[in-house]
């Protein structure tokens, strides 16, 4: 009698305990599948061009809503590194997705050359597909060069492809390459009409939504404010003046400064936008269209909208990092960040949906500013050398046009031509080293073939490694000095190992996020792992990253 009383009272606490522990699983968000809970929504936001200090820069002058509310409700990883070079938009945006580096998902750069088409590939171009939402090429594009499975993929398939992930980009590649192969939308601008638009790889029509919004012709609204500081200009103490010779101006305008007449483009020139703060705005705008129009968050599965900032890289690349523009959009675009987390509060409840913050890359410092306060930096003209070099090696090694193209600081050879020319490539390539070696910008060249051998620092050694993919990358890559770069001397660029173009932010924040920091070192690769881990799916088909520990084990 006492041993049955004994069972049934262990019994009891048994089931008392395992009903406890139901009780205590976190059931907000989305429902519930085989006991495993997850956000009603995921959110990601890479902010294009957004370099790691911009978090802390401007720190004084964010609102409590925007990035202050990120770093103190969310958690940072505040030491996380681009693996990989170069560190371009397109590899970017499919590295923080697919978390794999270009020598796996393949995107190697906006454009590489395709030695079998003889010709430029751009990332996202699909000549199979066309445009839906305007009559220009604009939206011939698709995720097809992309040759790994996203974070975003892999929720469809987690769900039997009930997830809903859309994503959304003043840039194609910003909007097409997160959303991956199996998404249901991807938005991205037309410059030439200032619409939003798609592809048929999507859909053969645009939904009702995006055609009432393009009726709205947001552009021409912005355009018709003009653009001018947000605060008084004098107020700006942590940028440069506002008249530089190393600023780019903008087509109609006598100098690039404030205000920026933007009525002049009203009604035309709609590619103006994305060179603007604007252009963030109405980015987040169709973000939180989508979120009401596509019920994102209410459809009882976890959904996914991955955006992209765009204009905070045009607005880099024309002026520059230190300048009132890259100040006022960052102020701008905090004020829009506000907004836009008060939107998901409002509509799926604070808590209830995940956010992350990265970005694709960083960005130099203007090599005019560096030289005004005495610091290193310049630029490389490429064309001149590679001119020359291709003059010399016919000379020399009989082979015309040796140098058949280059791109993303990449050398492509003839080899073709090096093979009917009965030509020794091994001392061909080394020709071509050495005289770029003796380039006064060129920190050192190497055969990407032969990294291994190399006497390369072992971190740009690994980078370059992870860069590389055998049948699309170039034969022989030129590595510049610190804080210099091919292209104009007026603005900036990106595509360095350093720390300036490889150094980005990694937040996390709701769902699940306990506030706090790390300075361990982490990588852009890392960001799909973690949310691989917290969502409990499948990490991404090339996914190399790992976890973030102290966000998926707080």
């Amino acid at each position: 009698m006492k041993k049955i009383y004994l069972f049934f009272t262990a019994f009891a606490l048994f089931s008392y305990a395992a009903t406890a522990q139901k009780k205590n699983i976190k059931t907000t968000g989305a429902k519930e599948s085989a006991g495993i809970a997850r956000p009603k929504l995921v959110v990601g936001l890479v902010v294009d061009q957004m370099r790691w200090d911009y978090l802390y820069r401007y720190y004084s002058r964010y609102t409590n809503g925007g990035f202050k509310r990120l770093l103190r409700e969310g958690f940072s990883a505040e030491n996380t590194l681009i693996p990989y070079t170069p560190t371009i938009t397109a590899c970017g945006h499919s590295s923080i997705y697919t978390g794999a580096t270009p020598a796996v998902n393949g995107i190697v750069g906006n454009d590489w050359y395709d030695t079998k088409l003889r010709r430029d590939m751009y990332c996202a171009e699909d000549t199979t597909v066309a445009t839906v939402g305007s009559t220009t090429m604009a939206g011939v594009m698709s995720p097809k060069n992309m040759l790994t499975t996203t974070i975003t993929d892999e929720l469809r398939l987690a769900t039997n492809f009930k997830s809903k992930v859309i994503g959304i980009s003043l840039k194609d590649r910003g909007a097409i390459l997160p959303a991956g192969h199996a998404a249901n939308a991807a938005y991205w601008y037309d410059g030439q009409t200032g619409d939003w638009i798609t592809s048929t790889y999507y859909m053969k029509s645009l939904p009702a939504w995006v055609q009432d919004y393009n009726k709205l012709k947001t552009a021409d609204q912005f355009f018709a404010q003009n653009w001018n500081t947000l605060y008084p200009i004098e107020s700006y103490t942590q940028s440069t003046a506002d008249d530089k010779i190393y600023e780019r101006k903008t087509r109609g305008e006598q100098t690039p400064t404030f205000p920026h007449p933007l009525k002049l483009y009203i009604g035309k020139n709609y590619e103006i936008i994305k060179s603007t703060p604007y252009g963030n705005t109405i980015t987040l705008d169709l973000a939180k269209q989508a979120i009401i129009s596509e019920n994102l968050g209410q459809t009882g599965n976890t959904d996914f909208l991955a955006v992209s900032c765009s204009s905070t890289d045009y607005v880099g690349h024309q002026y520059g990092p230190n300048s009132i523009e890259a100040e006022d959009t960052y102020l701008r675009l905090d004020k829009d960040l506000e907004a836009f987390f008060t939107y998901l509060d409002s509509k799926l409840g604070k808590g209830n949906y995940l956010f992350f913050l990265s970005a694709d890359h960083g960005a130099a410092h203007v090599p005019g500013f560096m030289k005004e306060n005495r610091l290193p930096g310049g630029t490389f003209d490429e064309g001149p050398v590679i001119k020359n070099l291709n003059t010399e090696l016919e000379q020399q090694f009989k082979v015309k046009q040796a140098i058949t193209s280059t791109a993303n600081g990449q050398l492509y050879l003839n080899k073709d031509g090096i093979r009917k020319a009965n030509a020794d490539l091994d001392a061909l390539k080394a020709y071509i080293i050495e005289n770029l070696r003796k380039q006064d910008e060129v920190f050192d060249a190497v055969d990407l073939t032969k990294l291994a051998t190399t006497t390369l620092p072992e971190a740009i050694k690994k980078s370059l490694t992870a860069g590389y993919h055998t049948s699309r990358s170039g034969d022989i890559y030129y590595i510049l000095k610190s804080n210099y770069f091919s292209g104009s001397k007026t603005g900036t660029t990106h595509g360095a190992w350093a720390p300036y173009d490889a150094h980005i932010p990694c937040v996390f924040m709701g769902w699940n996020v306990k506030p706090g920091k790390t300075n361990k070192t982490y990588h852009m690769t890392d960001i799909s792992a973690t949310l691989a881990a917290m969502l409990h799916i499948q990490m991404p088909s090339g996914c190399i990253g790992e976890p973030i520990t102290e966000i998926t084990n707080p």
